[in-house]
């Protein structure tokens, strides 16, 4: 239900307000996703993000199956970087039950969570750039998507919804020729970005439609609690892998892309940057990919130790946490996900505030969401 008065109702040609629809059903609202629009003329005034069209009661499965049972269902939050949501629940049951995973399972996990971020931010792109009138970068984008998941369905079998780990490691020791494949992909990828930005970087109509646009300030960034590229693109040098490491990245070098602006651009400049970075992070991970188990000890049976956890890990999008609590049998008494599209979509209205109609479009692509994690 709508509070009328937080969203003025227009009375008929007697005011300078109107409040309109965009959403759910709107090829660029990346989903379901209904935002109601106040505006004067053009000009958007206020905004209210209306959610929920894709709930599916994740969090409440999870509490009606075994901890091995409901992994799978963390694929089909952000069903763009499955792989990611996978890697965030293993490692809180992981905490949870005191399990160190052996060297060559964080290694193998660094590779496929980078290779997703990667994939993750190519689809962002192609999107984003097509909701603002480029068509040319979907193509180019989806082309080198293609070869992620490529790697993906040639370790898991699946290309979207990818199930690869394990509580306590792999699901799947990796294949002939995988070091290989993540190398040519490495040794393209740089090129490939480079095609990129030469199509959008100095484009006039693209800088036209992103500098300036969706402008968040440092300060308000941290006061919403949104992160991942949109609090780096506000300046905040803040990374989870960084920050409190985990897997294999405390054994490697990159670096923390940042934006100057706040802008729609700095955080396209962002992502760009973390392409090269993961590509960065691959090279050094294969190279130093050792022997060895993919699985610790972990029973069969998995019946956690009375308590509560969470864990948290820099997915694509931002922090993506799991707070699991357990009382000591096979299910979870309590599991609570902190999506990172859920809490940066907080931002929108501040970032859309004295914008047109026609930026409504450009933000809601710059803070890249996927409904199936904003609702779960």
């Amino acid at each position: 239900m709508i509070d009328k008065e937080t969203v003025p109702q227009a009375t008929f040609l007697d005011t300078d307000e109107i409040v309109i629809n965009m959403g759910p059903q709107h090829p660029s609202t990346h989903g379901v996703f209904r935002v109601i629009l106040k505006l004067d003329g053009e000009k958007v005034i206020g905004s209210e993000c209306v959610v929920g069209y894709l709930h599916r009661g994740v969090e409440k499965i999870a509490e009606n199956r075994t901890y091995v049972q409901f992994a799978p269902y963390t694929d089909r939050m952000d069903y763009v970087a499955a792989v990611s949501n996978g890697l965030g629940y293993c490692e809180a049951i992981e905490k949870l039950l005191g399990v160190e995973v052996p060297p060559r399972a964080k290694y193998v996990r660094t590779i496929l969570t980078e290779l997703q971020r990667i994939a993750s931010h190519l689809l962002w792109l192609g999107t984003h750039a097509l909701d603002i009138g480029a068509m040319t970068p979907l193509f180019y984008t989806f082309r080198e998507r293609e070869e992620v998941l490529k790697i993906f369905e040639n370790y898991a079998g699946a290309r979207l919804t990818t199930h690869a780990f394990r509580i306590g490691g792999l699901q799947y020791e990796t294949y002939d020729g995988f070091e290989d494949q993540v190398r040519k992909f490495c040794a393209d990828i740089d090129r490939k970005v480079d095609e990129y930005e030469q199509l959008l970087t100095g484009n006039r109509i693209w800088v036209g439609r992103t500098k300036g646009i969706g402008v968040l300030k440092a300060e308000d960034a941290i006061a919403l609690g949104v992160s991942g590229p949109v609090l780096r693109g506000s300046g905040v040098r803040w990374d989870i892998r960084k920050a409190q490491p985990y897997e294999a990245y405390p054994e490697l070098d990159f670096d923390i892309p940042i934006g100057e602006n706040g802008d729609t651009f700095d955080r396209y400049i962002v992502r760009m940057q973390e392409i090269r970075q993961s590509r960065r992070i691959l090279m050094q991970a294969v190279d130093k990919l050792p022997t060895g188990p993919i699985m610790a000890r972990v029973s069969k049976v998995i019946k956690p130790p009375t308590g509560e956890v969470y864990h948290s890990i820099e997915a694509p999008k931002g922090e993506l946490g799991y707070y699991v609590v357990s009382d000591g049998t096979t299910h979870p008494y309590r599991v609570r996900i902190r999506p990172p599209s859920f809490i940066n979509l907080q931002a929108f209205d501040q970032m859309i505030r004295g914008h047109l109609v026609a930026d409504v479009v450009a933000i809601i692509g710059t803070i890249d969401i996927v409904l199936g994690e904003v609702d779960r």
